[in-house]
């Protein structure tokens, strides 16, 4: 029995040391607060968020981090919880739905009479200098006309690490969104 006894400790201590390095943590963007609530109504406004699109390098389950002016490195423990394009757009639709008054915002087809919004995403992530990286266009159909809106947000990072980075990736999100919100408003 003893001489098993130092076989039994070194194969202990490899799995507990080796389970914390494997550790993986999951990222889920915040949804923002519950604002006014819309209903489909004679006056109502229809907007339909068609699609958030992301590159190959982003479509992947790791959160990306820019290491140079060229590279880039894809989590291996850091991960998004659900696939990032449906966390985009779902955080987008309800951005929107908040700031767009008299709207009916809604990731599903509304009808024939609706405005459609499509979203190609280039950059969704954090960079070497501590800033994270919101980049691409938007796309919207509005009653037959075109109109096409390019973006790049560049925020600073006040703490280090991947919560921080997410949070303030999800703040630039938010910001888009008020931008694209703010830009329809102004449609006659």
């Amino acid at each position: 029995m003893k001489k098993w006894l130092p076989v039994v400790m070194a194969c202990l201590l490899s799995a507990c040391s080796s389970s914390g390095s494997d550790s993986k943590t999951y990222y889920q963007l915040p949804l923002p607060q519950a604002g006014v609530q819309s209903t489909a109504s004679q006056g109502s406004r229809l907007l339909w968020v068609e699609q958030v699109s992301i590159p190959d390098y982003l479509a992947g389950n790791g959160v990306v981090y820019q290491t140079s002016d060229v590279q880039y490195v894809i989590a291996n423990n850091n991960l998004w919880a659900s696939p990032l394009d449906q966390q985009l757009r779902t955080t987008l639709v309800a951005n929107l739905s908040n700031q767009l008054p008299g709207w009916v915002v809604a990731s599903q087809p509304l009808g024939s009479d609706q405005d459609t919004l499509n979203v190609n995403v280039s950059g969704f992530h954090g960079r070497y200098d501590g800033t994270v990286v919101v980049s691409g266009e938007w796309l919207l159909n509005h009653q037959g006309q075109l109109i096409k809106h390019p973006f790049h947000i560049e925020v600073k990072q006040q703490q280090d690490g991947y919560d921080a980075m997410v949070k303030v990736l999800a703040q630039a999100w938010s910001q888009e969104a008020a931008s694209i919100a703010q830009s329809i408003n102004r449609l006659p």
